[in-house]
């Protein structure tokens, strides 16, 4: 434990004092919050009307879980340039080589990533926790514990979606050496998964096969997406459970979690195999 603690302070050091770095992380965790509390203020649109979303009950447990983590997750981009930076400034700066040299080795400096990565999803899933808490204590009309805790695994979600996100910044980091390339191939994968997706869907157009919806679940962006499915259904069921046609499965489900589980396990594997063949 001593030693993963030493690993984790070496590269937070690192990134305390590196300017950008700093300001990217306070982005990554004022932002998402400061847009959640600007949802549970009152909007006066211009003396017409006051439209005030805590009194719709989208704020309510156990909804709420759901609601925050599904839009917290869609500003991981921004400490996402932050895990690229700390690949793309040890071959820039020539420190990783100088680490190596030092004593460090292959192994240790994937894991000093990797643990900063859990660092920072684990803070930022602390503070979604306290933050969906707390507007649900005050808005909730339920104050059962029962009703509280459920949807929590959502929490669960929201952090192991970030993890595997990261370590797929990683993977792209140390594959391309440099900050824009692996940003960029974020996209190029975006892309690409629909690409066969689309191509899977046409060979079977003449079928009722679902098998093409089954292996782009399994793509590696697509199974951090489906950790956690879009609210805004589940917000039109509540207010109008007569729509029987607006159903889905919205829950978090144990082979999610998994699939991404064994992406996350791939990234860091391929990270350190990458850097170990690689000649320095």
């Amino acid at each position: 434990m001593k030693a993963e603690l030493m690993l984790l302070q070496l590269e937070l050091q690192k990134l305390w004092l590196n300017r950008a770095s700093k300001v990217l992380i306070f982005i990554s965790f004022v932002l998402p919050f400061f847009v959640l509390l600007l949802a549970s203020f009152k909007i006066d649109f211009f003396g017409l009307f006051t439209l005030e979303l805590g009194e719709l009950g989208v704020f309510n447990f156990p909804i709420i879980w759901h609601i925050t983590t599904f839009f917290a997750a869609q500003f991981k981009f921004f400490f996402a340039i932050v895990v690229v930076s700390m690949i793309g400034n040890e071959y820039s700066n020539r420190t990783l080589k100088q680490n190596l040299i030092d004593g460090l080795s292959k192994n240790q400096f994937i894991r000093s990533k990797f643990y900063t990565i859990v660092f920072f999803s684990l803070i930022s899933t602390i503070l979604i926790f306290v933050l969906s808490l707390g507007i649900g204590l005050y808005y909730s009309s339920y104050d059962e514990l029962s009703i509280i805790i459920q949807g929590t695994e959502f929490v669960l979600a929201y952090f192991i979606k970030l993890v595997g996100f990261f370590s797929l910044c990683l993977f792209f980091s140390v594959l391309f050496k440099r900050s824009a390339f692996a940003l960029g191939f974020l996209f190029v994968l975006f892309i690409g998964e629909w690409v066969v997706y689309g191509i899977m869907k046409y060979n079977f157009r003449n079928t009722d096969s679902s098998l093409p919806e089954i292996i782009q679940d399994m793509f590696p962006l697509k199974s951090m997406y489906k950790l956690i499915d879009q609210p805004f259904q589940r917000i039109l069921i509540s207010k109008f459970p007569d729509q029987t046609d607006l159903a889905y499965d919205y829950s978090v489900h144990s082979l999610e979690i998994g699939t991404v589980l064994i992406w996350t396990c791939i990234f860091l594997f391929s990270s350190y195999f990458l850097l170990k063949k690689r000649d320095l």
